[in-house]
């Protein structure tokens, strides 16, 4: 059992750290992802759990907790529709507007375990891609160091200061707008804009969308898939924090 008051440290604990809103009505899913922690953590209940978070403000506990309370799903070329409308229409414009310099910035947002970041050089690794670009180390399959060479992975919240970040050709943030409310999906949409070169792609979740958010992108159609471009002469925030 999760106490009412013990819930809603919870929930502020994840708007606070991640930008979620964990509604009211949905303590049977802290019950689910945080028991498994509270026994990693040699603790007796949930409420000693929260006791704990209490009373250190900023820990490798925070961390676990929001982490347990974040849906993590990746995998290789998530869904087929994004990935072929990528390979045939987006990245031949992008490569063609970016033909003198050779170099392409893309943003995986939310990436999880990083298959998806990966995937942009169906569900599941084809198998002649498989041979291609991994070779065996034991009973696994590792890929080939260039590829991973050429991805950087970094911890990023949504709604903490932005820095350090190139101007991007692509920003995937696929199925991540889903959990913030709309002040929140107002923001990271805005600074989205501050780092999407103007020749620049956003592609969001099927179910997601800028619509009455963020009337500075257009949706794109390319198959099934709706990519937004900003609109041109949009302007660009200034400053990321």
């Amino acid at each position: 059992m999760l106490a009412e008051q013990d819930f809603r440290y919870i929930q502020d604990l994840v708007r606070e750290r991640a930008a979620i809103v964990l509604e009211s009505g949905k303590e049977y899913l802290a019950v689910t992802r945080l028991d498994p922690l509270v026994r990693r953590a040699g603790l007796g209940s949930l409420a000693e759990l929260v006791a704990a978070l209490r009373e250190e403000q900023t820990s490798t506990l925070h961390e676990e907790v929001v982490d347990a309370l974040t849906t993590n799903e990746t995998t290789w070329f998530r869904d087929v529709a994004p990935f072929e409308s990528l390979r045939t229409h987006v990245l031949p414009d992008l490569i063609q507007r970016k033909r003198l310099s050779r170099t392409l910035f893309i943003w995986s947002a939310g990436c999880s375990s990083g298959q998806e970041p990966y995937s942009l050089v169906n569900r599941g690794l084809p198998a002649h891609l498989l041979i291609k670009y991994f070779h065996r180390l034991g009973v696994r399959w590792e890929l080939d160091a260039r590829i991973r060479s050429m991805v950087r992975f970094q911890r990023q919240s949504l709604v903490g200061p932005w820095t350090n970040l190139p101007v991007m050709d692509l920003v995937l943030m696929r199925n991540v707008m889903i959990y913030f409310d709309t002040p929140t999906k107002r923001q990271v949409l805005g600074r989205v804009r501050d780092v999407l070169a103007p020749h620049g792609y956003l592609l969001l979740g099927s179910a997601e969308t800028t619509l009455h958010i963020d009337d500075a992108f257009q949706r794109l159609a390319v198959g099934p898939t709706g990519w937004y471009r900003r609109k041109q002469g949009s302007p660009v925030r200034t400053g990321q924090g």
